[in-house]
């Protein structure tokens, strides 16, 4: 590399480490971290539906798209923390929809996809 190509390299990681949202930020490890709540919502796509708990997925949902408005008003906009966010609202409304599905039917859509077997809805 020459001379001039590191020194832009090295200014473009330097940018990159001062930025208001960079690594050295809150604005950079939060987001990062949530997407351990996305692998777990998509961990939960292999539980039967009508193990699925409708409150904690009503909340992921509901703070997922909450902080997904808030990503873009905070400063400095973090598109990052947005993006998560957005995710981890579809999450919770995606297995927030199997429930639904499961006790209007009994099916659930996503395990009978993958070799899963019928359930009936349980009766309260």
């Amino acid at each position: 590399m020459s001379g001039a190509a590191s020194a832009a390299a090295g200014s473009k990681f330097q940018a990159f480490m001062n930025h208001p949202a960079g690594p050295k930020t809150v604005f950079f490890w939060a987001p990062a971290m949530k997407w351990c709540l996305v692998a777990a919502g998509l961990k939960d796509l292999s539980r039967p539906a009508d193990k699925l708990s409708v409150p904690q997925n009503i909340a992921l949902a509901a703070t997922g798209i909450i902080w997904v408005r808030y990503s873009f008003v905070i400063i400095p906009v973090n598109y990052s923390l947005a993006a998560v966010n957005l995710f981890v609202g579809s999450t919770g409304l995606g297995q927030l929809a199997r429930v639904w599905h499961f006790r209007r039917t009994g099916e659930d859509p996503v395990l009978e996809k993958f070799g899963g077997a019928k359930v009936a809805p349980a009766t309260a």
